[in-house]
């Protein structure tokens, strides 16, 4: 039977990318993730149920916790391990113990997509002081793109860095919106904003347009 928990986020990443490793550990305040490792990234609402699903997925198998946040309205864990069948078996406990399934999961809506050509100095200088990864440089192309729920940026990021050479600049991945940040030539940045819009809209899920976030 099903808990009060919604499933805001449920993704497995098979393998994190060298960027995304390194970026995740630039921003995680638990145990670090490296590259080619596996993750599930799990967010939730409310937020506070987080704390009882990381114990579940810790207690249930060898992974480890990179990212927790815990927020009174949406909660976000993130589990990584060098075995793919453990972090596959880390969420699916999670899922277990709340009842619910992947498919009962919000579908992602991306709710903005800009790309911005020939970025100037200034425009760079702005976005190289709050992110987290690389560099935004003169004459880059810049894709930002916003997706509800925010969970999937992760994902998002992920997929981006596998699809072409990009720089990755900033996710953010909790809230009420997810962010990502990513630049380089335009046509490395195209490939990976046309395979990340197509991947996000691969994922199935409960469609929440029509209702309230």
């Amino acid at each position: 039977m099903a808990s009060n928990i919604e499933l805001r986020t449920y993704v497995y990443l098979d393998s994190l990318q060298l960027q995304m490793a390194s970026y995740l550990a630039t921003v995680s305040k638990g145990y670090l993730p490296v590259a080619d490792q596996a993750c599930a990234i799990v967010e939730i609402s409310p937020g506070m149920e987080i704390n009882r699903l990381t114990d579940v997925a810790l207690k249930a198998t060898n992974v480890q916790p990179g990212i927790q946040i815990v927020e009174r309205l949406f909660g976000l864990l993130e589990v990584h391990s060098s075995d793919q069948a453990d972090a596959r078996q880390a969420g699916q406990a999670i899922l277990d113990s709340i009842g619910l399934t992947e498919k009962d999961r919000i579908k992602p809506k991306i709710t903005t997509s800009q790309l911005i050509k020939n970025i100037t100095d200034y425009h760079s200088q702005l976005i190289n002081k709050m992110r987290y990864g690389n560099m935004v440089l003169r004459g880059d192309t810049l894709y930002i793109m916003e997706v509800q729920p925010a969970g999937y940026a992760y994902f998002a990021a992920n997929e981006a860095e596998k699809a072409s050479r990009i720089n990755i600049i900033n996710v953010t991945g909790f809230g009420s919106f997810g962010r990502v940040y990513i630049a380089g030539d335009e046509a490395e940045v195209l490939v990976s904003k046309s395979i990340v819009e197509e991947k996000l809209a691969g994922l199935d899920g409960r469609d929440t347009s029509g209702g309230r976030e």
